[in-house]
């Protein structure tokens, strides 16, 4: 859909960036199979990473979803090691749960895996001129995202 000079609207656009920003989401995810993470468990321990050691509660409201969710959901992190639990040091009744160095491990090898295959598919089908654009996309993208 274009508008009457031709250019797509910003419908189209809104349209196709976020079919493809699905499509590379998807695609990132599979890279990062391998730790045996839900996408919903990845995305916890993403959060208490790189936000810091939080309660039970802050982590359910960030993540949209239900406390009792986000327990079950720290209670396999913590299984495996890669969160563990403090007393919260402003409320004794409740705890705070932060990335364990197993934890940031993990982490760091999930990110190192999607910027490797990222970086390797601009490389093998991107020229110069099609990186340039992608980097000047990759600008636009992200000062939409601090709207």
């Amino acid at each position: 859909m274009a508008d009457t000079s031709g250019n797509p609207t910003s419908e189209q656009v809104a349209a196709d960036i976020a079919a493809v920003t699905g499509l590379l989401a998807r695609r990132l995810r599979s890279t990062s199979a391998a730790t045996g993470l839900t996408a919903s468990q990845r995305s916890a321990l993403v959060r208490i990473n790189d936000d810091g050691p939080s309660t039970t509660a802050a982590l359910a409201r960030a993540e949209h979803i239900r406390p009792q969710s986000m327990r079950l959901t720290l209670g396999v992190l913590e299984e495996q090691g890669l969160i563990e639990r403090a007393p919260d040091p402003s409320d004794g009744r409740q705890s705070v749960v932060s990335a364990t160095e197993h934890g940031r491990t993990v982490l760091a090898g999930v990110r190192a895996a999607k910027q490797t295959w990222l970086s390797k598919v601009i490389a093998e089908e991107l020229d110069a001129d099609d990186r340039r654009t992608l980097a000047t996309a990759a600008a636009l993208l992200r000062r939409l995202t601090e709207k």
